[in-house]
């Protein structure tokens, strides 16, 4: 027997693999005995047809597929010998045999690649510094009143924007008169900023019964008969018939209201100011290890880039099409070709896969690992929260993947510590992003 492994890749190996007949020879002749036995001729009983016959009806086939067996088998023996570790499923790339003669084959597997890790300490990383302003509270606080609105019917529309409008829109013609009769339905919400300023002037003490109108202009691009394409201005005109009014009431920030929506935390607008502030704060610290994850995560796969397995990158991305296939439906979307959904997703499946053996690769070379006494002391602390049995809550957490999440945890804390994470203005970030991509 003659082998020769070559590495095509980090990831794809291919083994050419050479067997003298003579070793062969039994092998193949007692799986073509195997195959014999179902075989049926007439004027024969089946599986008793002689070997002349047999080798008239079908030539060298039956050595053939044997042969193809044989060397299968051959294969799954030497990788378990040779501690090949082959993934998925190997691909035969080149066979070679005449009945008499040696066996070669050629067979292409893919392996999980070893990586030399290389740059994931001592790394700039930037991050948004977010900050809570002044004016993030106060449209917050603008939001839960506008958020806690009621309505109430009107006949006219006041001087104020506070009003919700039930409405019939018609597009007029160069004469001034409606291009249809139907009209189309409208809900004007006059509190809106993008609602045309036309609307909320026009419509100003008009009643229930009233009519307005309103008009503006709009650019778009048209192309000629020699294909030249030019920038227009459209002008359209519309009429407004009021089908009813109402008015749009918000609460007043007083104590009763201030209780209502902190579920009684705070009774007071300071207060109240502090506990948005402190919950901006939290959203934003979640943001930016969210961000901060996401950097690492996209550092060190550049800076340890190789050929991830297809194996594993089709099994990922065989999930990611099925997942996005499934939200398309239920959202009720065209269906989308899916060789058009995988070129979308691919990247990230690549990603996906290098980042899991990455990470898995840290884990070994870094000795990160989580003990059985971290995962007892947890589940004595959940204890307390939950009255469930800690010896319950430590089962359930080795089956639930709790596991793997606080791996994951104490991976990232190793990154922080032993990276140099910079906090940036969040406007230089983005900008800082845009060019990148």
């Amino acid at each position: 027997m003659e082998l020769n492994v070559k590495e095509l890749s980090a990831s794809e190996k291919e083994i050419e693999i050479s067997l003298k007949f003579d070793d062969v020879k039994t092998d193949i002749e007692t799986e073509v005995k195997k195959q014999t036995k179902n075989i049926q001729i007439p004027g024969f009983r089946k599986g008793k047809v002689p070997k002349n016959i047999l080798k008239k009806r079908f030539g060298n086939s039956l050595e053939y597929e044997a042969s193809e067996k044989i060397a299968n088998k051959q294969f799954w023996e030497i990788a378990k010998e040779k501690n090949l570790n082959p993934i998925g499923q190997p691909t035969m790339t080149d066979f070679d045999f005449k009945p008499g003669e040696d066996l070669h084959f050629k067979v292409k597997y893919e392996v999980l690649p070893q990586i030399e890790l290389e740059d994931y300490t001592d790394q700039k990383i930037e991050v948004p510094d977010f900050k809570v302003k002044d004016s993030d509270v106060e449209k917050e606080i603008d939001h839960l009143v506008r958020s806690n609105k009621t309505l109430e019917d009107t006949e006219v529309v006041g001087d104020d924007n506070n009003y919700l409008l039930d409405a019939l829109a018609y597009r007029l013609n160069s004469n001034g008169e409606p291009e249809n009769e139907m009209g189309e339905k409208l809900e004007i919400d006059l509190t809106n900023e993008s609602v045309n300023k036309d609307i909320i002037e026009n419509s100003k003490g008009k009643k229930v019964g009233d009519s307005f109108t309103f008009s503006f202009d709009e650019e778009r691009t048209v192309t000629n008969d020699k294909g030249e394409e030019k920038r227009v201005k459209e002008n359209f005109s519309y009429k407004v018939d009021i089908k009813g009014i109402k008015k749009i009431i918000y609460p007043e920030l007083n104590e009763e209201f201030i209780k209502k929506i902190s579920k009684n935390k705070v009774s007071n607008k300071a207060d109240l100011k502090k506990e948005i502030k402190k919950d901006i704060e939290n959203y934003y610290e979640g943001k930016i290890e969210e961000i901060l994850r996401g950097a690492l995560i996209t550092t060190l796969i550049k800076n340890n880039e190789f050929t991830p397995p297809s194996t594993l990158v089709n099994n990922i991305l065989g999930e990611l099409v099925k997942n996005e296939e499934e939200y398309l439906k239920k959202q009720g979307y065209p269906k989308v070709d899916s060789s058009e959904l995988k070129e979308r997703y691919k990247t990230t499946a690549e990603n996906d896969v290098k980042w899991f053996l990455i990470k898995s690769e840290l884990f070994k070379k870094e000795n990160i690992f989580v003990t059985d006494d971290e995962l007892k002391e947890l589940a004595e602390k959940d204890t307390k929260k939950t009255g469930i049995p800690a010896e319950k809550l430590l089962n359930y957490y080795k089956k639930s993947g709790l596991n793997d999440k606080l791996l994951d945890q104490k991976l990232f804390e190793f990154l922080k510590e032993k990276n140099n994470i910079v906090m940036v203005d969040p406007e230089k970030f983005n900008k800082s992003k845009t060019k990148e991509e």
